[in-house]
C-alpha cells in the first residue's frame, strides 16, 4: 500500500537506548511507518546498514526490534553480494525503507554501483516510504557535511537528490556540524537546505518540507540559506513533538 503522496522522514534519530537491546525503535521511524498507511496486514519494513558495511549485530538488533513492533521485516545487504536477486524488485514491493547511518559516502557510491539510485528513485515516486538516520538522511539529499573521509568534517555533494536541499544532521551534538554546514551553504557549496537537531526529523511530501517531527524535548530544526551579502541566515522552525 503505497503512501499518498511521495514521502520521506529524514531525521537525525528514530532510534533510542534500550534496556534489552543495543538499541530500540524510537517515534520517529514509527510515525515513518505510520506514514505507509498500512492496514490489516503488518507493515513491510526493509533495513538498509549499508553505511556500515552491512553490519550483522546491526541488522540482527533490527529485526530483533521489528519482532517487538509487529513489522514484516526484511533486509537489504550488499556486502559481499546483494542478499536478493532483484534488489529494485525488493524495494518496490516495501512499505518503508529505513537507512542506517555512517559512511554517507560509502552508502552512496555502493548504491550507485548497484543501481539502487535509480531504484530509490523508482520507490519514492510509487510511494515508498523513505526513512533513515543520519547518512540515510543526508543520502536523500544533495548533500551535506560528513566524516566518512575523517575526524574533520568535509562536503559531500553527490546525494541521490531526490530533495534539491541540503541536509545537516546531528546540528546540536557534534562542534563542527553546525558552522561548517552554514558555511558550505554560504559559498554556494551547498544550496539551501534544512538541519536537525538529535531527536527531529523532516517530513517531505514530494520536495516540499511539511513540518519539522521532535522525539525529545527542546531539539530543534532549521532552515539555512545564503543571504544576499554572502553569509548563511539560520531560522529555527517550529518543531511538532511526537
Amino acid at each position: 500500500m503505497p503512501a499518498d503522496a511521495p514521502t520521506i522522514l529524514a531525521t537525525s534519530g528514530g532510534f533510542r537506548a534500550s534496556a534489552r537491546l543495543p538499541w530500540e525503535v524510537g517515534p520517529l521511524t514509527r510515525y515513518a511507518v505510520e506514514l505507509a498507511g498500512v492496514t490489516g496486514r503488518a507493515p513491510r519494513v526493509c533495513f538498509l546498514g549499508t553505511a556500515c558495511g552491512d553490519d550483522g549485530r546491526l541488522i540482527s538488533t533490527f529485526y530483533d526490534n521489528a519482532w517487538r513492533e509487529g513489522w514484516s521485516a526484511s533486509h537489504l545487504s550488499l556486502f559481499p553480494m546483494p542478499n536478493v536477486d532483484d534488489p529494485r524488485e525488493h524495494l518496490l514491493a516495501q512499505d518503508v525503507v529505513w537507512v542506517w547511518g555512517g559512511s554517507v559516502a560509502g552508502l552512496l557510491a555502493m548504491w550507485r554501483l548497484h543501481g539502487l539510485d535509480s531504484a530509490f528513485r523508482e520507490a519514492w515516486a510509487a510511494g515508498v516510504v523513505l526513512t533513515g538516520v543520519s547518512a540515510g538522511s543526508i543520502c536523500w539529499h544533495t548533500g551535506g557535511t560528513t566524516d566518512s573521509f575523517g575526524p574533520a568534517l568535509r562536503p559531500v555533494t553527490n546525494g541521490l537528490g531526490l530533495l534539491p536541499w541540503s541536509n545537516g544532521v546531528h546540528h546540536d551534538s557534534e562542534r563542527q556540524r553546525r558552522p561548517l554546514f552554514q558555511s558550505l551553504v554560504a559559498d554556494g557549496t551547498l544550496p539551501p537546505g534544512y538541519a536537525t537537531d538529535d531527536g527531529v526529523g523532516l517530513l517531505y511530501r514530494g520536495t516540499e518540507l511539511v513540518e519539522a517531527l521532535g522525539e525529545k524535548e527542546r531539539a530543534g530544526a532549521y532552515r539555512v540559506e545564503r543571504s544576499a551579502d554572502g553569509t548563511a541566515v539560520e531560522t529555527r522552525l517550529d518543531v511538532r513533538r511526537i
